[in-house]
C-alpha cells in the first residue's frame, strides 16, 4: 500500500516529520519524527506511528519528507524560533 501526499509517495518503514500540537497545552507545537506503518486496524491503509499511537495517514495531515521541510513550514506558520526556545 502506498499513499501520495502532495505528490510524495509513502511506504511502510518511511520516517517522516509532522507538526505536532501538544494535546494538553494547545499553544505548544513542535516537529516530531513519525514512522509510516501499515494501519493495524485497516490493512488497506497506512498510518503514522507517533507517541505510541497510530494515526491514519491521510491528505489531511501535513507530512514532510525531511526535517528541513518541516522546519520551513513551522517557521511559516509560527514564525522563527526565539533564542533559548525548543522547537
Amino acid at each position: 500500500m502506498e499513499l501520495f501526499n502532495d505528490n510524495q509517495r509513502y511506504q511502510p518503514g518511511d520516517i517522516v516529520y509532522v507538526l505536532y500540537r501538544n494535546p494538553h497545552t494547545q499553544d505548544v507545537a513542535n516537529i516530531q519524527a513519525a514512522a509510516v506503518v501499515n494501519n493495524p486496524e485497516n490493512a488497506n491503509e497506512l498510518a503514522l506511528f507517533l507517541y505510541e499511537t497510530y494515526y491514519p495517514l491521510s491528505n489531511e495531515i501535513a507530512v514532510y519528507s525531511t526535517e528541513e521541510e518541516a522546519n520551513q513550514a513551522f517557521e511559516y506558520i509560527y514564525g522563527p524560533a526565539s533564542e533559548g526556545t525548543w522547537e
